[in-house]
């Protein structure tokens, strides 16, 4: 009894002792899970997803099949999980002892617990895993979708641009229609293609209905896709139009003109012999009438009619073409009426022949061409210039005599290139005896090639080459001439403008035989488009040139005008930098003057924010960033999409495509995005759009200063660095960065703008963004665009204001002032001028 009683217990030890085994070993394994399942979450959030569908669905197959292997594993501890509780429910009867019911009860509690556990991690990993997978089909999906996008954005650009190479009027009949006919060719592959783009955007309502993540990105997208589609073909359907009617007045003129030719011949085939009697008058009579029934539709037509019939399409050509046609009209039916009258009066009595003489045509007198001999030009301006090359170089002048020497010598060298230019091409193109030899192309495209030349070189041989040599005797007034001119320079704007389509013109027709005996006839060693490019050329001069002017006159009287005018032409450089720019800007609906002047642009990575709140860095990396082309005017920031022109390496050209703007009054910047001191956040109405921006901080420090109560994580210590008149990173190479245009090549006339903005204000000066007249007077004393000087501040809120451009003072009330200037800079303008006033005593 004895030994039975000893094995009881050991046996029950024993047992007891395998299931606190059993316990310890299911808790870790349950532990094991728990891990496992985190280890794999943590590499589902921090993994980065390729570029490509294919890796995309490959990730989203082996993470699916992970998943499903760590549920197979949850099942299987669950099952084993569930036997050991069993065990302890259910105890074995034939046990010699029972196990107390409290040991007993907290191991079921233990195992319980390890099960629940487990069941709840099961439930937060499902759960975690549809999120995580809804969200890799959904960034598969949108990838997909903006794949796509691109590829029909990309197509419908193409034939928007193929459509634009299409003109919208033509010379002749046969050339009309064929147009018309490309036009039909590209209709239909706009129709395909809208059809796919109807594909896409019923593919991006599909996902904005299962409410993807990225709404607002592929809603945006969606109505991209169909405003450029619906352009595309409004456009094509415009044009088509035009050149419909523009097909049907040249029919008509063709029509008329045909019947002219006919009209001509049935006059000159008459044998007026035959028509000196009676009978042959009459008969001559009648074909005429009969010609004149037949024919009236067209030998009567009425100019008016077809002005007011035609005149959403006309032309100056086609005004032209009419005007052409009606006199040989007016001609032919005068020759008809004068024909008619002999005939009748033969008809109505017999006359005596008429021997008719064909008159002997005379000899067109020869056109000489309007050209100078440029040897003989050369020779005088050299004669002309060495008096007083002598006396600069013999010393009667300091130093900047001999800049200023070189300024005006250029100055005439410059004056008669245009002229030669002018003479010796333009004015050979209305040349009859050269006409034979002028390329189709260039027919009535002189204002095309050449520009607005003809008022810049009026401009500069009338008026400011005289005022230059003025200052033969008086150095000190070069500055002056420059500023008194200022508004006249703003021409070259108009000719920069211009440029890329006379380059386009010029090389369309270089090797015309036109070109080769011009230059020939000039024996000018280089071809006209060197010449073309003077103007450019002429107008980077004259900063360097007044740089100099500077570097010799730091003493000497008029140093301040010189100061000015150098500031002038900076400005004026960058002014035709910043048009250059803007007329590349397409899609914009409105007058995208209206928005101010451009202060910078450039290209930069824009990352779009789709909720409020700070955007947390982890965030951008997912996702890849928008290349857009930022404007920043003075009311509104604009985002473009450069875009490269179809064509050889001549014809590309960046064009802007308009996307979004934001006007300057409710935007909101943040300098810094946490974790990246690259970029800064644009954010919109109070965080309603968040764009993320990496940008150079030069960028960031212009804005910064437009909107400096719209600003957030910005020091003290950078908000006083944005006082316009603080000093600027770079602003030392501003002149350098000029410099270097008179290297500018054929198809390159951008200038570098970034340090140029605040180089026009120097210290203790400012730039007037609004016109302003004087206290006591109607009189106008600032102009928007002035540069003026705040000298000081009565005790009534007056301030006395000096305009450096109009040479004007006069007092202004504070609060114009602050129109004039905004409020940030009169702060600075003010603790400026206390500051000045202290050091004085």
């Amino acid at each position: 009894m004895k030994i039975s009683n000893y094995i009881n217990k050991y046996l029950t030890a024993a047992f007891i002792k395998l299931k606190h085994q059993a316990i310890e070993s299911f808790a870790l394994t349950v532990k094991e899970i728990a891990q496992m399942l985190q280890s794999f979450g943590m590499e589902l959030a921090e993994t980065e997803l390729p570029d490509d569908a294919y890796s995309i669905e490959r990730i989203l197959a082996l993470r699916t099949e992970k998943y499903y292997q760590l549920k197979e594993d949850i099942t299987t501890v669950t099952k084993e999980g569930n036997m050991l509780l069993c065990s302890l429910e259910e105890p074995d009867m034939d046990e010699p002892d029972k196990e107390e019911p409290q040991e007993r009860s907290g191991d079921w509690e233990t195992v319980n617990r390890l099960l629940a556990q487990l069941h709840e991690m099961e439930i937060a990993f499902d759960g975690f895993w549809e999120k995580h997978q809804l969200k890799m089909e959904q960034y598969l999906q949108l990838w997909k979708f903006e794949q796509h996008f691109q590829e029909l954005s990309k197509a419908i650009e193409f034939l928007m641009e193929k459509q634009r190479e299409v003109p919208d009027t033509g010379d002749n009949v046969s050339q009309v229609k064929q147009r018309v006919l490309d036009l039909e060719n590209l209709n239909k592959m706009a129709q395909e293609l809208t059809g796919k783009a109807q594909v896409v955007i019923l593919h991006g309502h599909q996902l904005a209905t299962n409410h993807h993540y990225a709404l607002n990105l592929i809603c945006q997208q969606c109505n991209e896709l169909r405003h450029h589609s619906d352009i595309l073909l409004e456009e094509i359907k415009r044009k088509h139009n035009q050149l419909q009617r523009t097909l049907d007045l040249l029919t008509s003129l063709q029509q008329a003109l045909e019947c002219c030719d006919e009209g001509a011949y049935l006059l000159a085939n008459q044998q007026m012999d035959k028509c000196q009697s009676r009978e042959g008058a009459q008969k001559a009579l009648q074909d005429i009438e009969n010609f004149l029934e037949s024919s009236s539709l067209h030998l009567y037509a009425d100019p008016q009619t077809l002005y007011s019939d035609f005149e959403p399409i006309l032309t100056p050509e086609l005004k032209a073409r009419i005007q052409m046609v009606q006199m040989k009209l007016e001609n032919v039916r005068s020759m008809f009426e004068n024909r008619q009258a002999c005939f009748k009066k033969l008809a109505d009595k017999q006359a005596r022949p008429v021997q008719l003489v064909a008159p002997r045509p005379e000899n067109p007198p020869r056109s000489k061409s309007p050209l100078f001999s440029p040897k003989h030009g050369n020779l005088l301006l050299k004669l002309r210039h060495s008096e007083m090359f002598i006396r600069y170089r013999w010393g009667r002048w300091n130093e900047n005599g001999y800049v200023i020497n070189e300024l005006i010598e250029t100055e005439r060298v410059y004056v008669e290139e245009l002229f030669t230019i002018l003479m010796g091409y333009r004015a050979e193109m209305d040349n009859p005896t050269m006409a034979f030899l002028l390329p189709p192309p260039l027919q009535n495209r002189k204002d095309v090639l050449f520009g607005n030349m003809p008022e810049i070189y009026d401009f500069h041989n009338k008026i400011f080459l005289h005022h230059l040599e003025s200052c033969v005797e008086a150095p000190e007034k070069v500055g002056y001439c420059f500023l008194e001119r200022r508004e006249d320079f703003q021409m070259y704007e108009k000719y920069c403008q211009n440029k890329p389509r006379s380059e386009y013109l010029w090389r369309q027709c270089a090797e015309s035989l036109f070109f080769q005996e011009c230059q020939r006839k000039l024996e000018h060693k280089l071809a006209l488009d060197s010449y073309l490019l003077k103007p450019v050329q002429r107008l980077t001069k004259y900063q360097l040139l007044l740089k100099e002017l500077l570097k010799y006159s730091t003493s000497c009287e008029g140093v301040q005008e010189l100061q000015e005018a150098l500031v002038a032409m900076l400005d004026l450089l960058k002014s035709v930098n910043d048009s250059m720019h803007q007329i590349s800007i397409t899609g914009y609906d409105g007058d995208i003057g209206e928005l101010g002047k451009v202060l910078m642009q450039g290209s930069f990575s824009v990352w779009t924010g789709h909720r409020k709140g700070p955007t947390k860095m982890k965030d951008l990396a997912r996702f890849k960033p928008m290349q857009r082309h930022l404007f920043l005017y003075e009311k509104a920031l604009v985002f473009c999409k450069k875009r490269e022109d179809h064509g050889d390496s001549h014809d590309k050209s960046s064009s802007y495509s308009f996307k979004h703007f934001l006007k300057m009054s409710a935007v909101g910047i943040t300098e810094n995005v946490k974790g990246d001191h690259r970029k800064f956040e644009i954010w919109y109405s109070g965080r309603e759009e968040v764009y993320v921006v990496q940008v150079c901080f030069a960028f960031v420090r212009i804005f910064l200063f437009l909107k400096p109560d719209h600003c957030d994580l910005v020091s003290s210590d950078d908000r006083a660095s944005l006082s316009p008149h603080a000093a600027w990173p770079g602003m030392s190479h501003s002149l350098e960065i000029c410099e270097g245009l008179d290297d500018w090549s054929s198809h390159n006339y951008f200038l570098t703008s970034i340090s140029l903005f605040l180089m026009s204000q120097s210290p203790g000066k400012y730039k007037a963004l609004a016109d302003c007249k004087m206290s006591d007077s109607e009189d106008l004393l600032v102009k928007n665009g002035d540069v003026i000087q705040l000298l000081h501040e009565d005790g009534e809120g007056q301030w006395l204001v000096k305009n450096l451009n109009r040479r004007k003072e006069g007092w202004v009330p504070i609060n114009s002032l602050q129109i004039i200037l905004g409020d940030c800079r009169v702060r600075h303008a003010r603790d400026a001028v206390n500051c000045r006033l202290f050091s004085s005593f």
